[in-house]
Parts: structure tokens; sequence; C-alpha cells
């Protein structure tokens, strides 16, 4: 792989943990809000560090299981926010 479109890729992860962070703090204090918020940061902050795991690998077949890993990951997180935009948890200008 191309080591700068790998850089991108995890600077972009990065970037996205940031703002998966930053909606947390936004979340209400109430059980629900916590319980989103801590799936919210485990399944939004996960891809940046497997990512980086991946990147390191010591075969194609490792590689490809830390990409796949990061993918369930992603799948993960955007369910969690259909679920948060679709219960109003947050102010629409977020």
């Amino acid at each position: 792989m191309n080591m700068a479109k790998g850089d991108d890729i995890e600077a972009r992860l990065v970037q996205f943990a940031v703002r998966i962070i930053k909606v947390c703090t936004a979340l209400p204090k109430s059980p629900e809000g916590r319980h989103i918020r801590g799936q919210l940061v485990r399944s939004g902050t996960a891809p940046a560090p497997n990512y980086a795991e991946g990147r390191g690998a010591e075969s194609t077949k490792d590689f490809i299981h830390k990409l796949k890993i990061c993918l369930k990951e992603l799948n993960e997180i955007r369910v969690w926010l259909l679920i948060v935009q679709e219960s109003e948890m947050l102010p629409a200008n977020l």
C-alpha cells in the first residue's frame, strides 16, 4: 500500500475518533445517554488504532484481518449513530 495513502486513512480515522468523542460529550447524562456514550466511544475510537496495528501486520492475511475488524467497528458505529439520530438525543445543529 502507498504509505501516503495509508497515512491519510489513519489521519482520517483519528479525526473521526475525535469527532465521536466530541459528540459523546454532548449526549445527555441519563442512563441511556451513558450507555450509548460508552458504545460510541468504544466503536468510534477503535478503528484508528486497529488500522495502525494492521499497517504493521506481519502478513497480508493479518493485514486483511485487522482491516476487517476496522470495518466491523465502523459498521457498528454507523448503527449507533443512527440510533442517536432517530432518538433525537442530540441537538440538530451538532
